[in-house]
């Protein structure tokens, strides 16, 4: 089957209902005449009827109105085409993995340079351009079971609201070490954060490293290494590491 592109702004604009009726039009000939993208695009429009479920009703909305996924939307892919060149060179290295989520390859071993790079490379790849999480929408409730399942009492979800952070989603990896997860918290700026956590490796230290514009800080607490990676431009993001490792 021939498989004509169609551009991923076009298809999120469709989603979010952006679109003019004779664009809307167009679009659904085409899902039409390719029904697997058709299916991946109604997968896209029940995670956001799940969100705007999850978060309330619409009159609820001028409280937090950066958590409409709309909003999501647009910010994500704001921030998406200013990272293009860096996420390709990303990708490469990156397969799919077990655990019907990613793998990181290569990123981080026991003699690396530069600690914690898994946690870098999976903020870069999923949360800082959208993509599909494995816990988001009406999925969000599982998620503080899988965590506790893999990382005991050091996989407590934090709650960072306080800062300004809401949870979004999380992603869940595998890594060389064992099963890893990304959690992607948004603020009302259009920033995001990322608090990563897989299986310790033996010379894991604490520490915080910049690595171009971000921001990692990490640590181990038992078994689980932890990363909280941010914006180093964001002043509230060093201070997110040691409330999450209290605890918070």
């Amino acid at each position: 089957m021939s498989h004509s592109p169609m551009d991923p702004d076009r298809l999120h604009a469709y989603v979010d209902g952006q679109l003019p009726d004779a664009e809307r039009a167009a679009v659904d000939a085409w899902l039409a005449a390719h029904p697997d993208e058709g299916a991946k695009v109604r997968a896209w429009k029940r995670d956001a009827d799940q969100l705007r479920s999850t978060w309330g009703h619409t009159a609820a909305l001028p409280d937090a109105p950066w958590l409409d996924p709309v909003r999501i939307r647009q910010r994500l892919r704001a921030q998406r085409r200013t990272r293009l060149a860096q996420a390709a060179v990303l990708v490469l290295a990156l397969g799919l993995g077990g655990l019907g989520g990613w793998q990181l390859r290569g990123t981080q071993t026991a003699g690396d340079n530069l600690p914690m790079a898994d946690a870098v490379t999976a903020y870069r790849m999923f949360a800082s351009q959208p993509v599909s999480m494995d816990f988001e929408g009406d999925r969000i409730g599982g998620l503080q079971d899988w965590l506790s399942r893999h990382f005991d009492e050091a996989g407590r979800i934090p709650d960072l609201s306080a800062q300004g952070y809401a949870l979004y989603g999380a992603r869940v990896l595998s890594t060389p070490e064992g099963a890893a997860a990304m959690l992607v918290y948004v603020d009302g700026q259009g920033g995001t954060l990322g608090v990563y956590l897989r299986p310790r490796t033996q010379r894991m230290r604490e520490g915080a490293r910049n690595d171009g514009g971000l921001l990692a800080q990490y640590w181990a607490q038992g078994d689980t290494a932890i990363a909280v990676v941010g914006s180093r431009f964001d002043p509230r993001a060093r201070g997110v590491a040691p409330l999450v490792r209290s605890g918070g």
